[in-house]
């Protein structure tokens, strides 16, 4: 490899040979002495006064290299560019050149003039030890090399070729190899520490590279040896493990390092012995990966390698946050979001859980609480406060619950107890039951205070038959029984809500392919004139003959169908079949049908109407449309935007049973009516109670008072129907008084009869 030059050394290598000429001035002050003293000692010998000359020139130009020196120490050399470091080259250059020239003209002097034998031994001496030196000292300098080699070599050289000796100017050609070879050391050495200055700045850039590397890695790193002491850790490891100072931490055993951490807090004192037994099962390669909680708030994932050397490198990473939000999604799935309460999964978990805890048998019981009219508070107080009147139901659930039993919320409205009576104390049905019973009561939420009362079914059963597939069914069962018995009762499960809820359900599959395949048929009530004279509307009454089980009333399957969500398909039927059978009645005798509530959360229904009279060929006008007020609690815009559309055909609205609903008198004036249809409750003793009389009265006052068509439903007697004709209270009369529901045909006969009679009052009726 060619020695480097000046121009293709990087600046800063060039910049450290340059500064290695300044340095080691001891060496001068030496060589200027030797010099000195050297040629005085030529002077004493020879008396030649050039030499005191010479003298006075070492001195000179040692001064000025010397002040040339502190220039250089003086002188910013972060700001050197590559002409200024040659600047600072070549003085030094010219200085070194200057010493070695007088040491050759003192050389070359002394050969050719003076030709004193003891002064050419001592000057040619002196100056050939001075270029041995030259090679220590001017390596970094191939010119100071060259110059002062030549300067001192050729004035000898010229000396021994002009004293025509032939022996000394064989001996002086000598001197050419000489110095050749001075300058090839030099060279070598400049070349040698050429590369090490190289080697030396990458290993430094690798390293420091390394090292920010390892500095801002994301994770920590221990690196290990194989007697378990750390070589390597980075400066994350120590921010993770709270500790001040890395460098401390080299070659003390990993083991004590933990063992500082515990007693300097940063982790849980429970939890050194735990944390070491997963580190040696890390370091011993049992374990290549585990989770580790230093304490509450700091977790830990560490991962081990082992090389072959047995050296192992631990690398870890701070899963707090990862870990958080896991317990945050787990806490989600488990809980529900507005109550906090367990979900229906979690808590078929915990009653696993404790029911696989147990080291004896056991009664158990499970408990589902439904609120009662919790759909009423939601669309009279709005959503926010049946969901704040569900946190407070949860609340209260917890403190009476206690330790003694699980709380979960099953859903909506629905909340679920587990009593596990682990201590196996009897009674078990009584304090489900009590609880049931403090749970009713009133319950302030905000500004609102609401009456609350709950509808129970559980079942109780021993820890050993607990089937989670089965409980469900169970007390959903119970509960069944329980709202259909009385609101705010509870129920226990028996066997044989079993077998009526598989009769039940055989009755659901029946009524659906009886309501697909038509099997339905209408009866009609009529609907009289108070005198008795004439019939003024039929009302169409759905009926089910059962293959097996005969006739099913109307009140039953009628549930049913709207459990299932067909009563739909029954609507359609019954308006289908009416708008038939009234087109075949003499006019102008109108037909009533029951719209249910589902039937109208949709615009489907008119379509079917507008079918059914087209079909039929009925005219609208004798069609009547009655709805319950229970069908106007939902979707009042929607219901009022149906209604409205019906009656702009030319439709009738009614609205039946009115008066056992919410808000009967404020849909009055808002919704799109015609008819009010006056309920049987309003009926019942009006004979006999003055109370319930002025009652009726003043809501036949108030609907006449709003030009409505009055029909009073329910009257079964003469004495009823006698006051309420001599009170002048309907328009129409519906009741047994007058007709049980028939058929159709039958209908055709009655108005014949009617038509062929006087149109006279019955006085037997009234009398």
């Amino acid at each position: 490899m060619k020695p480097p030059s000046p121009d293709t050394v990087p600046t800063d290598v060039y910049l450290s040979f340059v500064s290695s000429l300044f340095g080691n001035r001891k060496t001068l002050f030496t060589g200027v002495f030797v010099h000195i003293l050297t040629y005085v000692v030529v002077f004493l010998s020879t008396h030649a006064s050039i030499y005191l000359v010479l003298c006075l020139a070492f001195a000179a130009v040692f001064g000025l290299r010397m002040y040339s020196f502190w220039l250089f120490d003086a002188a910013d050399k972060h700001s050197f560019k590559r002409a200024d470091i040659a600047r600072w080259e070549t003085r030094y250059v010219i200085g070194a050149a200057a010493t070695a020239s007088i040491l050759g003209i003192g050389s070359g002097y002394a050969i050719l003039i003076v030709q004193d034998p003891l002064a050419e031994f001592i000057c040619i001496a002196v100056t050939m030890a001075s270029m041995v030196s030259i090679v220590g000292r001017n390596y970094g300098s191939q010119k100071a090399i060259d110059l002062q080699t030549l300067a001192c070599c050729l004035p000898i050289i010229i000396a021994c070729l002009m004293s025509q000796q032939l022996y000394k100017a064989i001996v002086s050609v000598m001197l050419v190899p000489f110095g050749l070879t001075t300058r090839a050391m030099a060279n070598g050495v400049r070349e040698f520490l050429y590369k090490n200055v190289i080697a030396s700045r990458e290993i430094s850039l690798i390293a420091d590279r390394f090292d920010t590397a390892l500095n801002n890695m994301t994770h920590g790193l221990f690196m290990l040896d194989a007697d378990n002491r750390i070589l390597v850790v980075n400066r994350k490891a120590c921010e993770l493990l709270n500790f001040a100072h890395p460098e401390q931490l080299k070659d003390c055993e990993f083991d004590v390092v933990l063992r500082y951490g515990a007693r300097n807090a940063f982790i849980d004192g429970s939890l050194p012995g735990l944390i070491q037994r997963q580190m040696a099962q890390l370091v011993s390669g049992t374990l290549s990966r585990t989770l580790i909680q230093f304490n509450e708030d700091q977790f830990l994932e560490f991962s081990a390698s082992r090389r072959a050397d047995g050296i192992v490198i631990l690398i870890f990473e701070d899963v707090t946050v990862r870990i958080r939000a896991e317990r945050k999604i787990l806490h989600m799935v488990r809980y529900d979001p507005l109550t906090g309460l367990p979900n229906r999964e979690y808590f078929v978990e915990l009653v696993k859980e404790r029911l696989a805890t147990r080291t004896r048998e056991s009664q158990i019981g499970i408990l589902v609480l439904d609120v009662d009219d919790f759909k009423h508070v939601n669309d009279t107080k709005g959503h926010i406060a049946g969901d704040r009147l569900l946190v407070a139901i949860a609340e209260r659930l917890k403190e009476f619950a206690g330790t003694s039993a699980i709380a979960a919320r099953l859903v909506g409205d629905q909340f679920m107890l587990f009593f596990p009576n682990e201590g196996g104390a009897p009674g078990i049905d009584s304090r489900i039951r009590e609880l049931h019973a403090a749970m009713t009561g009133t319950y302030d939420v905000d500004d609102n205070s609401f009456r609350i009362s709950f509808s129970g079914g559980y079942v109780a059963m021993s820890s050993r038959e607990f089937r989670p597939e089965e409980w469900q069914i169970k007390v959903d069962l119970a509960l069944f029984d329980a709202k259909s018995r009385m609101k705010g009762g509870c129920s226990a499960f028996e066997q044989e809500m079993d077998a009526r809820y598989v009769e039940r359900q055989k009755l659901k599959d029946d009524l659906r392919e009886a309501v697909e395949a038509g099997k339905l048929h209408a009866v009609y009530q009529p609907m009289f004139t108070p005198d008795g004279s004439r019939i003024d509307c039929c009302e169409a009454l759905a009926r089910w003959i059962h293959p097996e089980k005969g006739s099913i009333p109307p009140n039953i399957f009628v549930q049913v169908a709207e459990e299932m969500g067909i009563v739909a398909g029954i609507t359609r039927f019954m308006i289908n079949q009416a708008c038939r059978d009234c087109a075949s009645w003499p006019e102008p005798l109108a037909v009533s049908v029951n719209l249910s509530a589902q039937d109208l959360r949709s615009d489907d229904i008119i379509g079917i109407v507008t079918e059914a009279l087209e079909a039929s060929g009925l005219v609208p006008s004798r069609l009547h449309l009655e709805v319950t007020e229970s069908c106007l609690m939902d979707e009042v815009a929607t219901v009022r935007s149906i209604l409205a559309d019906l009656r702009s055909k030319g439709i009738t609205i009614a609205i039946d049973d009115f008066g056992t609903g919410f808000s009967s008198l404020s849909y009055l004036d808002s919704l799109p009516v015609d008819v009010v249809k006056i309920d049987r409750s309003f009926v019942r003793d009006i004979t006999t109670d003055s109370r319930r009389f002025k009652l009726l009265c003043g809501i036949v006052d108030l609907s006449r008072a709003l030009s409505l068509h009055i029909v009073i439903e329910g009257v079964e007697t003469l004495e009823q129907l006698a006051l309420i004709v001599e009170k002048n209270l309907a328009d129409i009369i519906q009741g047994y008084v007058f007709s049980a529901p028939v058929s159709h045909e039958q209908i055709v006969e009655m108005v014949d009869n009617l038509s062929r009679r006087l149109p006279i009052v019955r006085q037997d009726h009234v009398a």
